[in-house]
C-alpha cells in the first residue's frame, strides 16, 4: 500500500466519499473504493494509471458528485489498496469485475473513464460479461494498447533500440522517488505534463506519483512494457471516445490515434494541444465534460434488459 499522500486544498484536495468499501478480486486481492454522490444518480466508475491513486481524479469527482453517482478504486498496490504479486492485464481486468459486481445493483450501466494504465484496464476488460453488462460508454485518457516502451518519447533520442532500451531501463527503475522537492516536481512535469502546467498541477501529480511503492511501480512497469491489448480493443464495442495531449511523453497520439482506427464504436475523438499525459489533471474541465456527454448520451437512464 502506498503513503498516502496528496494535496489538501484546491480542486485537486480529495473529496470525502459518502461511503468506503473493500472489494475483493477473483484472487483474493483487497481493493479500496470510494463512492461519493447521490444515490440512484447517472453512474460513473472511474480506473486511475500506473503509480496513481483514486486522489487523481479529484477535480472530476468534486464537479461529478454534485450529480451522478461517482465511483472510484484504487488499483492494486496503489492508494489503500495492498499489494499483490499478481501483476498482469488478466488481474486488473478481474479487479475492475469486481468494483462493477460490488457496486453496480443489476440492470444498472455506468459510464466508465480510464487514464493510462486505466484505460488499459477497461480494454483488458472489454469481453468480460461484466464488463458488458454495466459498461454504457467509455472514456480512454491518455493511454494505448500495446508498443507503450518503443513509442514512449521520455527519452530526447530518436525512436529505436537505444531509446527503447533506455526508457524501459528509465520506467522500470526501482529507485526510491524520495520526498516531493523542486527538483523531483520539475523531472515529473518533463515527463509527464505540458510545459504550461500551473504549479498548482504539478504539486498534486507529484504528491500522487510520489506515494506509490517503489516494488509496486518496477512490478507494474513490467506489464507495461510487455502490454498486448489489441484483442481486447477489438472487444471495446460499447460507445468510446478518446482523449489525448498532444505533449504527452509516455503515451503520444499515435497511440490515441491507433485506438480511434481500431476501435468499433468510437464516438470521437479529442487531441488537447500542448498538453501531457496527465489530462485529468492538465485539463479537468474538459474532461470532466466529455464524461458528462457520455453519460447525458448513453447513460442518463440505462439499464440492461432484464434477465440478460
Amino acid at each position: 500500500m502506498s503513503r498516502l499522500t496528496h494535496v489538501t486544498s484546491g480542486r485537486y484536495a480529495p473529496p470525502v466519499p459518502v461511503r468506503e468499501l473493500s472489494v475483493v478480486s477473483a484472487d483474493g486481492a483487497r481493493l479500496h473504493v470510494e463512492v461519493h454522490g447521490p444515490d440512484g444518480a447517472p453512474a460513473v466508475v472511474l480506473a486511475h494509471g500506473w503509480t496513481c491513486s483514486t486522489a487523481f481524479w479529484a477535480a472530476q469527482i468534486r464537479d461529478l458528485a454534485a450529480d451522478h453517482r461517482v465511483i472510484a478504486y484504487d488499483q492494486r498496490g496503489h492508494g489503500r489498496s495492498p499489494a499483490s504479486p499478481a501483476c498482469s492485464t488478466e488481474a486488473l481486468a478481474d479487479d475492475l469485475e469486481a468494483v462493477l459486481a460490488a457496486t453496480l445493483e443489476p440492470g444498472r450501466k455506468a459510464v466508465i473513464a480510464g487514464h493510462s494504465m486505466g484505460g488499459m484496464t477497461v480494454m483488458a476488460a472489454a469481453a468480460r460479461p461484466r464488463f458488458q453488462a454495466h459498461a454504457a460508454a467509455v472514456l480512454l485518457c491518455s493511454t494505448g494498447s500495446a508498443r507503450l516502451v518503443a513509442e514512449a518519447r521520455v527519452v530526447p533520442l530518436r525512436a529505436g533500440r537505444v531509446r527503447t532500451w533506455l526508457t524501459a531501463r528509465l520506467l522500470g527503475s526501482r529507485a526510491p522517488l524520495g520526498p516531493v522537492t523542486p527538483v523531483a516536481k520539475r523531472i515529473l512535469k518533463y515527463a509527464t505534463m505540458a510545459p504550461g502546467s500551473s504549479p498548482e498541477m504539478v504539486e498534486a501529480c507529484a504528491r500522487v506519483v510520489h506515494a506509490c511503492p517503489r516494488g509496486v511501480r518496477h512490478a507494474w512497469s513490467l506489464v507495461l512494457e510487455g502490454l498486448d491489448l489489441e484483442g481486447g480493443l477489438r472487444e471495446l464495442t460499447v460507445p468510446t471516445h478518446v482523449v489525448v495531449g498532444t505533449a504527452d511523453r509516455l503515451t503520444p497520439p499515435v497511440h490515441a490515434r491507433t485506438l480511434v482506427a481500431a476501435l468499433p464504436n468510437c464516438v470521437g475523438s479529442t487531441e488537447l494541444p500542448g498538453l501531457g499525459h496527465m489530462t485529468p489533471v492538465e485539463a479537468p474541465e474538459l474532461v470532466t465534460g466529455k464524461i458528462r456527454e457520455l453519460v447525458t448520451a448513453y447513460a442518463a437512464d440505462a439499464r440492461i434488459e432484464e434477465g440478460a
